[in-house]
């Protein structure tokens, strides 16, 4: 098995979700900025975590991605088999009778994939998040906007004593006159 850089960057951004509130979209152009990816590379790793039902997503305005319905229980396990493909979670097949150079330490290499495998199951998202916690990371608080009607300007008592057209000027200059 091999974790590809991909893998990773969807393990950090699972932990960055983790660790947010539960409740709150993030939008993945935050995500970008906070670890340094590409949005368009983000979407695709997202597209792939959101078939698995690992995220979900919320669409406009204070949309984004937030864990799917499994939340607590996801492992990173979960994360690399939905990444990776199913081959992550299988070691490669042998080809019956064939015996080759290769195969003389395939045992060794389908024991270690099967104990990695292991080992990542054990390893849920939600210990990974309070690692992080616990080291002094903290997920920067999404400002919250504000919809609806904005307030229209009060305006001063005092009014202008200019006129506010040419023909209430032609009207104002022979009064002044």
């Amino acid at each position: 098995m091999r974790l590809s850089t991909r893998g990773r960057f969807a393990i950090n951004a699972m932990i960055d979700l983790a660790m947010g509130e539960p409740h709150c979209p993030v939008p993945l152009s935050d995500l970008a900025l906070r670890h340094g990816i590409s949005l368009s590379y983000l979407e695709q790793v997202f597209a792939k975590l959101r078939q698995h039902g690992l995220v979900e997503s919320t669409r406009g305005p204070g949309g984004g991605y937030t864990l799917g319905f499994r939340g607590d229980t996801i492992t990173v396990a979960d994360i690399v088999v939905a990444i990776e493909g199913s081959s992550a979670g299988t070691p490669e097949p042998r080809l019956p009778g064939a015996a080759g150079p290769a195969d003389m330490t395939q045992h060794l290499w389908d024991q270690l994939h099967t104990a990695l495998m292991e080992h990542m199951r054990t390893i849920s998202l939600r210990s990974l998040a309070l690692q992080q916690q616990a080291k002094g990371f903290a997920v920067p608080e999404r400002k919250a906007r504000k919809k609806g009607i904005l307030k229209q300007p009060s305006m001063s008592g005092q009014r202008p004593s200019a006129p506010n057209s040419v023909f209430a000027l032609g009207q104002w200059l022979p009064n002044k006159a």
